[in-house]
Parts: C-alpha cells; structure tokens; sequence
C-alpha cells in the first residue's frame, strides 16, 4: 500500500521503502545516519519470558540487516485489559535482557488494552551513511550464504496446535533467541556498504565484498531473496540439499502444521521460482516458510566467501553456503 502513496522527496533519506528493504535510513549528519524499524506479533512459543526474548531479538535483527548498530528501542505492547500482569512482566523482561544483550537502552514504548497479547519494539540505531548494507548490490558471480536453518514458522504452529516435540521447540527457541549482533558485527567489518569505494573486483578497501545484506523474517527464504534479486537486477540461484533446517521442520511439514502465512508467501513468490529436477514437496513448502528472528542471507563476492564462511563459523555461527547469484535466467532458481 505504501507504493501507492506520493513519494516525500527528501535527499536525506538514504533506503527507503521502495526496494522492500529491512529498515529506514535517514542521514543526519556527513558522518551519522539513522536506522528505524519496527516490529511486533503475537505469541509464538508459550512461556512468556521466551516469547519477550523472540520479539526482542526479531525487532533488532533489521537493524543489523543494514549493517548498524542498534541504539535504542520503544516498547509495543498489546495486552488483555483483565490479562495477568504477571505474564505482562515476563515478557517485558525477556525482551528487556535481549536489549541489554545487544547494548540497546529501551527508552519507553506505548501500550493498548487488546484482547490479543502483542509484543515488540521500535528499534533505532546508528551507521555510517557510507557503510549502509541494503538488499541491492548483489553482483554475478557472487555467493549466497544464510546464518540460521529454516523451520520456525511450521514449529511454532506445531506449537500452538499442542504436537510439537520437546526437541523441536528447545532447538527452534536457540535459534529465535539467538541475536544476529556477532554476524552482522563480522560482516560489516567486511562489507564495502553502499557509496563506500570499491576496486574493480567489487573488493572493499580491507580486502572483502560483501554486496548485498537482508535477514530472513516472515516472507521466508525465498520471499527475502526475489526482494534482493529484483533490486539488485540479477537471478539467484539456491541449492535445496544446502539449505539447513531446524529439527522437526520436515516432520512439520508432513504432518499439515503449515502457517497461513507460509500459504500467503507461497502465493506471492512461487511464480518467480523455476525448480530443477526432483525436490522434495516438503523441502519446498519449507522454501516459504515465515521465519521469526530468521538468519541473514549474505551476497559476497566468491574471492571472499570461504573467508566470510570460515570466519561465521569460528564465532559458533551455523552459517551454510546455499547458492550463487547470476546475470540472467530465471529470477530465482532452485536446483537439488
């Protein structure tokens, strides 16, 4: 709907929402630009505690998806008007200790009564208006790599329908509590980032190339890869063997806990996605699949990522190599 409205001409703003990107950003000074989002949804784990830390770290990771440095956050809060505020403070808290986490001060926030509890947060931050990672920029010849496996949105259903396994929700809760602060710090210590200069190679002045940034969240994985395929003008193209999934995502899968936004996703992208050979039904549902406080999915020059990769996983990161970016061909391809 946004695309339907007059465009505010203000030189200042650096990524907009023209291109889908992650987060806002706004130019303050030569040296200083700011990073906005928000972000808040509904339950997707029982204990509230948990469910404060997902929405914490969900809200922060498009900060970092840009490449900056989170400063401050406000509150979101929907609550019953007769809801236990006990559950109220487990939430707050949960989020509260992921905010300290990142070294975000949660200055505020507003709250409603609802009959549907909702939590999240407006998070601002702060980046070099040189060093701005957004979904365009990914190059030819460049490789994809994703920081976190698939399967949060099918486990969270099979959460809430009361059939999830132990195994998969304490696996699924590591992954959706788990900050993208360490990656994003990795990775942006290596990014060239937008206008900033370049050798010929795409090659940052430090030696590395990272051209293309955005984290994995509710349009799933290939929602958030036709955006960055489409604003970077190039075809992508992902190896499903590659692609990690949490466990239990399969089993999910094949049991029918599908999210209706999986279905929504489905709906919306599936046209731009050519499959090569025999893949797995279930393996492509997961394709589509809404992730919260999802991985981010890097496009790296190829002389870098074994470095990058090596580098990811020195720091307990499970990040996986998954494709390749390419100058023509169908938007997005998915081979064995």
């Amino acid at each position: 709907m946004l695309g339907k409205l007059a465009r505010q001409q203000d030189p200042n703003v650096l990524v907009g929402f023209d291109c889908a990107d992650d987060a806002g950003v706004y130019q303050i000074s030569p040296e200083t630009a700011l990073v906005q989002t928000v972000d808040f949804f509904t339950p997707v784990v029982d204990d509230p505690y948990t469910f404060g830390q997902i929405a914490a770290v969900n809200a922060l990771s498009d900060v970092y998806a840009m490449g900056g440095r989170p400063l401050t956050a406000l509150a979101l809060v929907c609550f019953p008007e007769k809801g236990d505020l006990g559950i109220l403070e487990q939430i707050l808290a949960g989020g509260l200790a992921k905010m300290m986490e990142a070294g975000c001060t949660v200055i505020g926030g507003h709250s409603i009564r609802d009959e549907e509890t909702k939590f999240g947060y407006s998070v601002s931050g702060l980046i070099h208006p040189r060093k701005v990672l957004t979904n365009q920029g990914s190059r030819p010849g460049d490789r994809l790599l994703l920081t976190k496996a698939l399967g949060t949105g099918v486990i969270s259903t099979a959460i809430k329908k009361g059939t999830a396994k132990q195994e998969w929700i304490d696996r699924a809760v590591r992954s959706m509590t788990t900050l993208n602060k360490a990656a994003a710090e990795l990775i942006t210590r290596m990014g060239s980032g937008i206008d900033s200069g370049t050798n010929d190679d795409g090659a940052s002045d430090d030696g590395f190339a990272v051209h293309a940034l955005t984290d994995v969240t509710g349009f799933g994985l290939i929602g958030h890869a036709r955006e960055m395929a489409e604003a970077s003008k190039v075809s992508l193209r992902i190896h499903a063997s590659r692609i990690p999934l949490l466990s239990g995502a399969l089993e999910c899968v094949r049991c029918g806990h599908v999210p209706g936004g999986l279905q929504a996703n489905r709906e919306f992208a599936a046209c731009v996605v050519k499959y090569e050979s025999d893949i797995a039904e279930e393996l492509k549902t997961l394709l589509f699949d809404p992730q919260t406080a999802g991985g981010l999915l890097i496009s790296v020059a190829e002389a870098d990522a074994a470095i990058l990769l090596e580098e990811l996983q020195r720091k307990g990161i499970e990040a996986v190599a998954i494709g390749e970016v390419r100058s023509q061909g169908p938007l997005i391809t998915v081979s064995p």
